[in-house]
């Protein structure tokens, strides 16, 4: 199939559907990476379930607007690490309010004006939103006259009115609590269904003893008590506090940072003579976070709800950075009651956590593995389920807007 794109866009940035089966369109924006992983996750799981089905996963700003789609997501950034209760603070005092058709008029206006013709020449099935500005955009084209059905994946543990539309479909949710503040916004029970947040499948995926010697030797690591750090692409570790706690162990314990494509970090933990040991390590970007989570005895992260929920498919428990006012207190607070992590409220946190390691190495792997086994999960296809049963029962119009028939 041809894209015909009549806008000012490089002619190789919308790569959508190639062939007349099943077509769903998941939409996505890149406000931190778990959005958008979770749209993929969804889409492998999709893919794998039917081979009758093709997923085109798009973050509709980058799309639409290619220069200034990444400067609104750079002062966004600046914005979460420079004031991030000012952040907080939007996000509680705007807690119980969806945004409104004016709101929704001037991000369509401003950003999304061709977010129509977008839907229009890729022809899905079925539309899933991961974020909650093309959700509202998408809402907002249902209102003049789209007739393709939405959903909506929420990709945190806390349900902000953001994501309400009265357009939407069905809801995805993580937990039956995220669930029912939904439906203190006003949304429909029947609206609702409990699926978990979807990872990618490989995080549910279990490794042999000769398999996790390969990934050690891959990363050049050792056989000896491991903590896997994250959160270091948006410069988002406490560098000067909780990581200079954890270097304190690195004849005992080896670690591996994960920073992404952070130069400015990289050159800034380099230079520091803590981190010049031959048990850390330094990780750029890697698709293989699933490896180093099958590798590794405790995880240090910010709770970003996709990173919690991929490291709860492994089993590995967590401390968390103190989060950002907003969904991360959220998250944080439900992974810690359900007892999958710890928040560090201070470096009596770290030193025990650290002194088990090395001196309780043993009983750690063992809770570990009693861990895997007991921790209640949702299965990792339920979303992707739910929504081939959509496609099922749904009874698609032969003509749901003024373009020609495949």
């Amino acid at each position: 199939m041809q894209h015909a794109v009549t806008w000012s866009v490089p002619s190789n940035s919308l790569v959508g559907f190639t062939s007349d089966k099943k077509r769903i369109l998941l939409l996505s924006e890149r406000f931190g990476a778990g959005h958008t992983q979770a749209a993929h996750a969804l889409a492998f799981s999709l893919r794998k379930l039917s081979p009758h089905v093709e997923t085109c996963v798009l973050e509709l700003g980058s799309i639409l607007n290619p220069k200034t789609a990444p400067l609104i997501i750079e002062a966004y950034r600046k914005t979460v690490t420079v004031q991030p209760k000012l952040v907080g603070y939007m996000y509680k005092t705007q807690y119980h309010r969806s945004l409104n058709r004016l709101t929704t008029l001037a991000l369509h206006r401003l950003f999304y004006s061709h977010a129509m013709a977008v839907v229009r020449e890729l022809d899905p099935d079925i539309i899933v939103c991961t974020h909650p500005i093309p959700n509202a955009v998408v809402s907002r084209l249902r209102r003049l006259g789209l007739n393709v059905p939405l959903c909506t994946l929420i990709t945190d543990y806390d349900a902000h009115a953001a994501w309400v539309s009265p357009a939407v479909d069905r809801y995805f949710v993580s937990t039956d609590k995220v669930g029912s503040k939904l439906a203190a916004h006003g949304v429909t029970e029947a609206q609702i269904q409990v699926t978990g947040i979807p990872v990618h499948p490989k995080f549910w995926e279990t490794h042999d003893l000769p398999t996790k010697a390969e990934t050690r030797k891959r990363f050049g690591l050792k056989t000896m008590p491991t903590v896997l750090v994250m959160g270091g692409g948006w410069g988002l570790m406490d560098a000067n506090h909780t990581n200079e706690l954890l270097t304190r162990w690195r004849e005992h314990i080896q670690f591996v940072f994960c920073i992404g494509d952070n130069e400015k970090l990289r050159k800034q933990l380099s230079s520091d003579p803590r981190f010049a040991h031959e048990n850390i390590h330094l990780q750029g970007y890697t698709n293989e976070i699933d490896q180093l989570m099958d590798i590794s005895d405790l995880l240090v992260t910010k709770p970003g709800g996709m990173t919690c929920t991929e490291a709860l498919a492994k089993g590995i428990p967590m401390l968390f950075y103190p989060p950002l006012p907003g969904q991360e207190e959220e998250n944080c607070s439900y992974f810690t009651e359900q007892g999958y992590g710890q928040p560090i409220e201070s470096a009596h946190t770290v030193t025990k956590w650290m002194h088990q390691l090395v001196h309780d190495y043993e009983d750690v792997l063992a809770r570990r593995q009693q861990f895997e086994r007991n921790v209640s999960r949702y299965h990792p296809r339920a979303c992707a389920d739910s929504i081939m049963k959509m496609l099922e029962e749904e009874a698609r119009p032969a003509q749901a807007y003024s373009i020609s028939t495949r």
